[in-house]
């Protein structure tokens, strides 16, 4: 991002008309119909020989032969072409028109995101209704079982290569999703915020998903990968001040990914979303496990119990602060879409070292003006240091990096504090310092100077998060993150699509 676009996104922060500006950044996605993730090549029915597609006719609906993949009741997804463009064919039995009548309502309803597929039409004949949906390369489940595979069979690449063939997706693309260490990639971060803003999306609309798994999350590759909810069938809407369904509504969800609430026939709100989403945030992160392990109906009983491991979280904090937030047994206390959206598991490295500088800022204020033995944030701050430091944090940053950091100021290296303001120091005069240390720290900032200190300290950002959303959560600095946060993202959905 230039330096023009950075003072873009910080002016747009600033201001107070801030939702005005999300809202066109939205707009410019949402109100145009003719925007999607992937433009259609426009398609003649008069040249489906060239296509070598065989099937037939039906209204303005061709539906061809090619299975794409397979549902419950009977329901059946084909290749096919509407108006000249390549779809997805949803064939339901006609004893089930009452859901897809539901289905074609809710996605009417809900389909201008850039992160729920589309409706186009629907068609019907004496024994099935059609509907006709935007054709997406694969759902999320496919994607990451190949990827698993591939790891535990010890696939060779030429059978990689053939099973992505017929999603059209790279092994190269499939390889990025995970960093060599395991962690989640920035492109499988924005995979993950996909899911959580098409949730936001509905959620806004009143409506309950209701199931939410890894085989209704569709990938959509254009230049990069794009999410699309689908599966809308049993998803239900809350009608004015409506909050729940009630103690009555119908039993819904798949084995393995239902909240608790919904196993033992609780109220349903839009928090039994919240829970499915901690499973599937989970099974993306750590490549295709489950928080409740196990086959389908042992999860089921497990989730029942709330015996939850999330022991291979370990090493990524965002993540088990978040999921363990989504898990809550109690329905009440997980958080809303729109709040995950915020969370730092999802920042890029200019958030977080955009945070973690003003934070400092702030601290830096606060030791002016209170001392640190009656400054409730300063002593929060110091808390657990040891913990969070891992020992004296000079142990573990470069020797040259903490004699030109002495230069300017004196640093005690068993605090918090002057980490962060070590941080925030490194931050600031990046250009000035050797090009030797820069190198040290990865060659660029705030990218290498992010991965140089995440990788040394890997709790030091959500302790500080923690505490900052613990003090200081209503003060314009911290708002204003969170807001350049979601700037940068719609401005990333912009360039995608534009």
């Amino acid at each position: 991002m230039t330096d023009k676009q950075h003072a873009l996104v910080n002016r747009i922060s600033s201001s107070s008309l801030f939702i005005y500006y999300v809202d066109a950044l939205l707009n410019r996605i949402s109100l145009n119909t003719e925007v999607e993730c992937e433009i259609p090549l426009p398609l003649s029915l008069n040249n489906l020989t060239e296509c070598q597609m065989e099937g037939r006719k039906i209204g303005k609906l061709f539906v061809s032969n090619n299975e794409i993949a397979k549902g419950s009741n009977g329901t059946t997804v084909y290749e096919g072409i509407y108006d000249d463009r390549k779809v997805a064919v949803k064939r339901l039995v006609k004893a089930h028109q009452d859901v897809a009548i539901k289905e074609i309502n809710n996605l009417k309803a809900s389909d201008l995101h850039l992160n729920v597929v589309r409706y186009y039409g629907v068609e019907d004949d004496e024994d099935f209704v059609y509907l006709a949906l935007e054709r997406c390369n694969c759902s999320l489940y496919d994607l990451i079982q190949i990827y698993e595979s591939s790891k535990k069979v010890g696939w060779s690449d030429v059978q990689v290569v053939t099973a992505l063939e017929n999603y059209k997706i790279s092994k190269d693309l499939i390889d990025a999703l995970w960093r060599p260490n395991g962690y989640p990639s920035p492109i499988m971060i924005k995979i993950l915020r996909d899911i959580v803003s098409g949730l936001v999306h509905l959620h806004e609309l009143g409506f309950i998903h209701r199931d939410l798994k890894p085989h209704n999350v569709l990938i959509v590759k254009d230049k990069s990968l794009c999410v699309k909810l689908s599966d809308m069938g049993i998803s239900r809407r809350l009608v004015g001040e409506m909050l729940s369904l009630g103690d009555h509504a119908t039993v819904s969800g798949s084995s393995g990914w239902k909240a608790p609430e919904q196993l033992l026939s609780g109220r349903q709100t839009q928090s039994m979303d919240m829970f499915s989403l901690g499973c599937v945030l989970f099974y993306c992160i750590t490549c295709g496990k489950h928080p409740f392990g196990g086959e389908p109906h042992e999860r089921d009983f497990k989730v029942s119990k709330n015996k939850v491991n999330l022991i291979l979280l370990k090493q990524i904090p965002e993540a088990t602060d978040l999921i363990t937030k989504l898990l809550n047994p109690d329905s009440k206390l997980r958080p809303k879409a729109s709040e995950v959206l915020h969370h730092p598991l999802f920042w890029n490295a200019e958030t977080r070292m955009s945070f973690l500088r003003e934070a400092s800022d702030r601290v830096e204020m606060e030791a002016k003006s209170h001392n640190s033995s009656n400054s409730v944030l300063l002593k929060a701050l110091e808390k657990r240091a040891s913990k969070t430091l891992g020992g004296s944090w000079d142990k573990k940053v470069d020797a040259d990096l903490i004699t030109n950091l002495e230069k300017y100021r004196k640093y005690k290296y068993n605090s918090v504090k002057d980490l962060l303001r070590a941080i925030r120091n490194t931050l600031s005069h990046y250009k000035e310092l050797p090009i030797a240390i820069q190198g040290v720290l990865g060659g660029t900032s705030p990218e290498g100077v992010d991965g140089y200190f995440a990788i040394n300290f890997p709790k030091f950002l959500m302790k500080i998060y923690k505490d900052m959303y613990s003090h200081c959560k209503e003060e314009n600095w911290f708002r204003r993150v969170l807001r350049r946060s979601l700037v940068y993202y719609y401005y990333y959905y912009i360039s995608q699509v534009s």
